[in-house]
């Protein structure tokens, strides 16, 4: 699968950040939520999928947990694009 990241925005701190963005598979974009305690590139991160947008997965038979599963480690990984003007250093750890 191959998954590509981009967050939109971050609201938090280091210690606790709510990210919103889009994930892409192949040629379909999708959106979710996360939140991050400790650190992007940290120790924790929970992503959130509207439920239409598993439905959309599912019709398009990827598996929604192995979907979430890699969204988390390229989100904790700092496997991601991020907007022009926000800083990766400011809450990815390297």
């Amino acid at each position: 699968m191959n998954l590509k990241v981009h967050v939109n925005n971050i609201d938090g701190t280091q210690m606790a950040a709510k990210i919103n963005g889009t994930f892409e598979i192949d040629a379909n974009s999708f959106e979710f939520l996360a939140i991050a305690f400790g650190r992007i590139g940290g120790q924790n991160i929970g992503v959130k999928l509207s439920e239409e947008t598993e439905n959309k997965l599912k019709a398009l038979e990827y598996n929604v947990d192995e979907v979430i599963d890699d969204l988390q480690k390229k989100l904790i990984s700092g496997d991601l694009s991020v907007p022009e003007g926000l800083k990766r250093e400011s809450f990815i750890d390297d």
